[in-house]
């Protein structure tokens, strides 16, 4: 039985394409303050600075602040 050998062929390096930092600027600014708003309702949105009235908010998010590690009761 006949066994064939791959042979290594010479092929140029991977070189990572270069992100200029103003074309992704804008991106992490909007990217961090979504999600600083997002854990605001996670972790604050209730009684003193609450920004809604009622516990509408808090009932949607109850689930998350628990598995997130905020206390609520």
């Amino acid at each position: 039985m006949a066994q064939t050998v791959a042979q290594p062929t010479a092929t140029a390096p991977a070189v990572p394409a270069k992100l200029p930092l103003k074309s992704i600027a804008p991106w992490a600014v909007f990217f961090g303050i979504l999600m600083l708003v997002l854990l605001y309702f996670v972790g604050a949105e209730q009684g003193a600075t609450s920004v809604f009235n009622g516990t509408d908010v808090h009932e949607w998010l109850h689930d998350g602040r628990h598995l997130l590690g905020f206390p609520c009761h």
